[in-house]
């Protein structure tokens, strides 16, 4: 809901939040509250609002009429260099005469109903939910007729307010945007810490809470997406905010380019958030009757701690911002191809992976890498997306009827932004690349970023993928893209709109994507971009899921897949059962805490199911069993990060909060302790349920030697003695199954059976080494 009271006071509320601004006698808008749902009436902002007498000394006073003003101690929702405020601006101008002075004030403001959309990028869409309204506030620069309209959508049961900006033009001359971004929270008091989710290639997602007492935090990415060095989700929230306490807000940004989020401490008791495209490199000439939009920014705040305020992020990522054919739906368990045979594919092989998979449960087989032009390895070939026959001598269509006629679904790889210098594509249009004439390239992975500011090159990769896509019976397309960028140029702009290109790179990739996704809308994509490189809210407007991070270990993984849950639901976080050594760290796992760690995300595999031993190849059954038993609830259910000091614990619970999984996973083993505890998160407190375990036998082998105190004869550990052995006989897991209302299980939760302490072993206790994991399984009894 949003009320405008007597066109100076605006108050903005979901179900559960109140946001409030009003207007400064000078006429700039000013930060009143964002919070806890409270009525607000001009009274009320009048006491909410800061009191000033005079200005403090060594600043800058707005006008002669306000001597009380300067706004460098204001809190405000647009701020601009050259007034006074040198604190971070919302949007940076340089004017046809060189100045960088910018005075906007208000002009008028509108609330429609439902939210705006803009073809030019991706936003939330308004589906599945009432009384979302927007409010759009134009400041008006007081003497350039440029025009700059500040959208805030109001999403009532997500508790979510977005936030947008829009530069217009309707002066006399060209502007130079030096930077537009998408939002500005200026909050009270120097309290405040910026958590971030940093990382690199394989190790994405980690979390840090950086204490902002003095100066400024930054998390940025300069890489041409929004990076796997920091993604564009970020939390403030004072000390003491835990899982499922305390205070926080929430921003992402609806946007897969370089990104910029700043919390600075402002010399005067405030903190300031600001968040959207990155300035650095940036500079957009805007003419005459010319508008820049710039990405819209999501912001929640929760007084539950940060498992609220996932739920929320989570309820509005589902509702508004995936969308389409798959938004609802479970999706199918995969095999990919790629850890199995890297580039050595062929057909044979590919059919014999795909009877594996059909037999042991999976549902879709993907063909990654390796089928088009030469593509022999990663020096060749990218842009020519025609299958090689060599390989595959029926083409896409022939292998997708082989696949389909086993009863899976196909899938295959693309990376259709890139291209190889040895390919055909690149001796036909070397000008379509993004590299500068006349200088040396800077290539990553051997491969080079077609430049897609040019239609003609958007084009291209519209019809070249329509061929794919169309070959016949493709359901699923994994659409990577294996490069940060560098030397960035376009052929096609002139040099003043040189800072331009990674900008309209984006708007290119993202005319290429609804193009292509409102042609093919029942083809599940998944994004990826050397694993988490582009995990951002942008992608998900058009791919429903997104590979979170090529790293596959599952102690990794586990960290990785929690570091998203903060920001993203769970459906959209794809995860796969890799084998052991994991080809990323060589870390040994049991298959059993690889499955149950990838469980919580969107299944599937990614191993060579033919090199299984048959106990492992059995094991593969009894799981794709399990998770499609479970599945509506792991991949639509409510997802707690469970406080827990010595295990990673997890839940996800049911819509109507009737069925729930749990997890418990440790890492290292501490010697001699036995008792860990599981407490659930999310159930009935006045239900019962039953509550259970996976029932599990363990090989002899994980015992080594040590079976010898048990065994009748001596057996040496890793002999042809012992292999036998373990054929024959197996180790009795322990067993869970009880009974308990909700309150119980999330207060003091499950004890579980002790875990092996070096003292003893039989059927009473937990085999419980160094990653082993346990998933436990929640159904409320009938009255």
């Amino acid at each position: 809901m949003i009320q405008v009271i007597d066109n100076n006071v605006f108050v903005l509320s979901t179900d559960r939040t109140t946001y409030a601004f009003r207007l400064l006698p000078t006429g700039q808008p000013e930060h009143l509250c964002y919070g806890g749902r409270m009525k607000i009436d001009a009274d009320t902002a009048e006491v909410l609002a800061d009191r000033h007498a005079f200005a403090p000394g060594n600043t800058v006073l707005y006008d002669a009429e306000h001597p009380e003003y300067s706004l460098e101690d204001m809190r405000l929702e647009a701020s601009f260099y050259g007034k006074g405020d040198i604190r971070e601006p919302l949007a940076e101008i340089v004017y046809s005469d060189g100045s960088f002075t910018s005075d906007f004030v208000f002009d008028s403001c509108a609330v429609t109903d439902g939210a705006v959309s803009f073809e030019e990028l991706p936003g939330a869409a308004a589906d599945g939910e009432d009384g979302i309204q927007t409010l759009t506030v134009t400041l008006k620069e007081r003497h350039r007729g440029v025009f700059l309209d500040l959208l805030y959508t109001v999403f009532p049961a997500c508790d979510v307010i977005t936030r947008r900006s829009v530069l217009r033009n309707a002066g006399v001359g060209t502007v130079t945007v030096r930077r537009l971004l998408s939002c500005q929270l200026d909050l009270p008091g120097q309290t405040w810490n910026l958590t971030s989710f940093t990382g690199a290639w394989t190790r994405e997602m980690s979390r840090t809470a950086t204490p902002v007492r003095a100066g400024k935090a930054v998390v940025s990415s300069y890489t041409g997406t929004s990076s796997s060095r920091a993604n564009p989700f970020v939390m403030i929230h004072p000390d003491g905010t835990g899982e499922d306490a305390g205070r926080v807000y929430g921003a992402n940004l609806v946007y897969s380019g370089n990104h910029y989020e700043a919390l600075e401490a402002g010399a005067f008791g405030r903190t300031r958030f600001v968040s959207g495209m990155n300035p650095q490199s940036f500079a957009w000439v805007l003419e005459r009757g010319q508008r820049l939009v710039s990405p819209e920014a999501v912001l929640t705040y929760s007084a539950e701690g940060f498992n609220g305020l996932s739920r929320s992020m989570h309820v509005f990522v589902r509702r508004h911002i995936v969308r389409g054919y798959w938004r609802d739906k479970v999706r199918p368990i995969l095999l990919n191809s790629w850890e199995a045979s890297y580039f050595k594919i062929n057909e044979a092989k590919l059919l014999r992976l795909a009877k594996a998979a059909k037999d042991v449960g999976i549902e879709l087989f993907v063909m990654d890498d390796g089928w088009f032009g030469n593509r022999v390895d990663d020096t060749q070939s990218l842009g020519d997306w025609e299958a090689d026959r060599r390989k595959l001598p029926g083409g896409i269509r022939g292998i997708a009827k082989k696949v389909r006629d086993l009863g899976l679904l196909f899938g295959l790889w693309v990376e259709p932004e890139m291209v190889n210098a040895n390919s055909a594509l690149y001796k036909a249009h070397p000008d379509w690349c993004m590299d500068i004439p006349g200088r040396e390239h800077s290539e990553g992975r051997n491969q080079r970023l077609l430049d897609l500011t040019r239609t003609e090159v958007q084009d291209y990769v519209i019809e070249s993928m329509r061929k794919v896509f169309s070959a016949g019976g493709v359901s699923y397309v994994k659409w990577d893209m294996n490069r940060i960028v560098s030397d960035v140029f376009s052929r096609a702009l002139p040099a003043d709109r040189q800072g331009e290109v990674l900008h309209r790179y984006v708007l290119g990739l993202y005319r290429i994507m609804r193009v292509l996704t409102e042609e093919f809308p029942k083809i599940l994509f998944e994004g990826c971009a050397s694993g988490g490189n582009r995990f951002d809210l942008g992608i998900l407007c058009y791919f429903p899921q997104i590979w979170a991070s090529d790293d596959t270990d599952a102690w990794e993984r586990a960290r990785i897949q929690a570091g998203y849950s903060y920001g993203y639901p769970m459906n959209t976080v794809a995860a796969h059962v890799s084998a052991s050594p994991n080809h990323q760290t060589l870390r040994k796992s049991p298959l059993e805490t690889r499955f149950e760690v990838a469980s919580f995300g969107v299944l599937g595999y990614e191993l060579n199911l033919l090199d299984l031993k048959k106990e492992d190849y059995d094991k593969v059954k009894v799981q794709t069993e399990l998770y499609k038993k479970w599945r509506e609830v792991m991949q639509l259910g409510t997802f707690y990060r469970c406080e827990n000091e010595r295990l990673v614990s997890w839940t996800v619970v049911s819509p109507d909060r009737k069925r729930a999984v749990g997890l418990i996973f440790q890492g290292l083993v501490t010697p001699n302790f036995q008792q860990h505890v599981y407490r659930a998160q999310g159930l009935l407190p006045e239900a019962r349920y039953h509550v259970y375990g996976r029932d599990i036998k363990y090989n002899v082998k994980g015992f080594g030697d040590l079976i010898n105190a048990a065994a009748p004869i001596h057996v040496k550990d890793e002999s042809l003695t012992q292999e036998i052995i373990s054929r024959v006989i197996k180790m009795e897991g322990e067993k869970e199954d009880g009974h308990a209302f909700g309150a119980a299980l999330m207060e003091e939760g499950l004890h579980p059976a002790p875990a092996f302490g070096g003292t003893g072993y039989d059927g009473r206790v937990r085999f419980f080494q160094d990653f082993s994991a346990r998933m436990y399984f929640m159904e409320a009894e009938e009255d």
